[in-house]
């Protein structure tokens, strides 16, 4: 399981320009079951999402693709994490540790 932690690196009208294609691949990512939650951070100067993937090359490459990134207005910090414990409705995700 993987944090994404999105830092906006340009002014918000530049993240404004580009937010419409954002949600667009947000949406995509969720229909194919890799985003599980996604939202901004507060105050707004970036968001977080909760994504699951078989490895951290694949998580880089959707990053990569995210209109913010092709855009050049925010960063990524992305956080892998082993998720033992979780809500019954996360069960599937549920990992134990190596």
């Amino acid at each position: 399981m993987f944090v994404l932690e999105l830092t906006y690196t340009a002014p918000l009208d530049a993240v404004n320009a580009l937010h419409a294609d954002h949600m667009a691949w947000l949406g995509e990512q969720f229909e194919k079951g890799v985003f599980l939650a996604s939202g901004r951070k507060n105050p707004r100067d970036g968001g977080v999402i909760l994504a699951v993937a078989e490895d951290r090359s694949r998580i880089e490459e959707i990053v990569a693709a995210d209109p913010y990134t092709v855009g050049e207005v925010c960063a990524y910090r992305i956080t892998e994490f082993t998720a033992t414990t979780t809500v019954p409705e996360l069960a599937r995700y549920r990992q134990t540790p190596d």
